[in-house]
């Protein structure tokens, strides 16, 4: 699906050309500060790398509606809750799509998209509302006042960075946290049928949740191609994760006589009989939208 065009976005995009390529010197003087010294490029150079910014409408939509039921309480307990669509890619729709759901459990919560393409940033200013505003940066994630948010979510960003490159920016970005903060990283296929995400709190890494559009799916492991990038290069045999997965595979075979029922029944009975042998830290409410959420711990990477 092609994005859809921006209004303004040539004039924005050659702006932040000549501004990258020239500095602050591009701007006319008097739009330049005086009494406040130019910072430093070391100072103000996002951390991280730009990403293909591949991205499409409602793609994130199990993420969202996970987070707003597991994290919800959280955010309207917050104060002035923000959460950050880090990485949020060439258009702002989940940006905004992640506001819209997200108000529907805390009716005070803001988002802040943040991207490390300055033209990206430019393109999406637009779509910016009450609640809804874009930045330039990266891993760093800067927010005014140096709030720490609520909740940021990572989508389809580290997939492009090297596996030992992961625990490094889960640190980072943890670190950023509220205190009851959480952080989602994950990666799903490109309309979101079928998505892998880890939770983290500011301490490390919680849970791994698979979800998935039932009706699509004829195995459990169809779900490896999308695991994050903690995860995905050790679907080997003698790794947590791929013993998981078999596991998951044969309790989904097993469960064969309930599709009659209905793909959702099935997996449901999946979820029951894995349940005996995984730590599962979910329950028949979240099962039913075609979610299964496992402890970190049986399924981080050995060695």
């Amino acid at each position: 699906m092609a994005v859809p065009r921006i209004p303004g976005w040539p004039v924005f995009s050659s702006v932040c050309r000549i501004f990258i390529r020239r500095g602050p010197s591009a701007y006319p003087r008097h739009m330049a500060s005086r009494s406040t010294p130019t910072p430093s490029r070391a100072s103000v150079r996002p951390v991280g790398s730009v990403t293909r910014g591949t991205t499409n409408p409602n793609r994130l939509r199990r993420m969202d509606r996970w987070i707003a039921a597991t994290h919800g309480a959280a955010l309207r307990r917050a104060q002035a809750p923000v959460a950050v669509d880090l990485g949020y890619g060439a258009a702002p729709w989940t940006a905004v799509e992640l506001l819209a759901r997200l108000r529907e459990a805390a009716p005070r919560v803001r988002v802040v998209g943040i991207e490390i393409e300055p033209a990206r940033v430019a393109g999406a200013k637009p779509y910016e509302r009450d609640g809804l505003s874009f930045r330039h940066g990266g891993f760093e994630v800067p927010l005014d006042g140096g709030v720490r948010p609520a909740l940021i979510r990572a989508a389809n960003v580290l997939r492009q960075y090297d596996e030992e490159q992961v625990a490094e920016v889960w640190a980072r970005l943890c670190a950023r946290l509220a205190p009851d903060g959480l952080l989602v990283e994950g990666t799903c296929d490109e309309i979101g049928r079928r998505h892998v995400w880890v939770a983290l709190g500011p301490e490390g890494a919680r849970t791994v949740t698979f979800a998935t559009r039932l009706g699509s799916l004829e195995r459990p492991s169809d779900l490896a191609e999308r695991l994050p990038k903690a995860l995905i290069h050790r679907n080997v045999p003698g790794e947590p994760v791929h013993a998981f997965l078999r596991d998951f595979d044969r309790a989904w075979a097993a469960a064969a006589p309930y599709a009659s029922y209905g793909a959702r029944q099935r997996w449901i009975r999946t979820a029951r009989a894995l349940s005996g042998d995984w730590p599962l830290a979910d329950g028949p409410g979240r099962w039913r939208q075609g979610e299964l959420t496992v402890r970190w711990e049986a399924l981080r990477p050995s060695g």
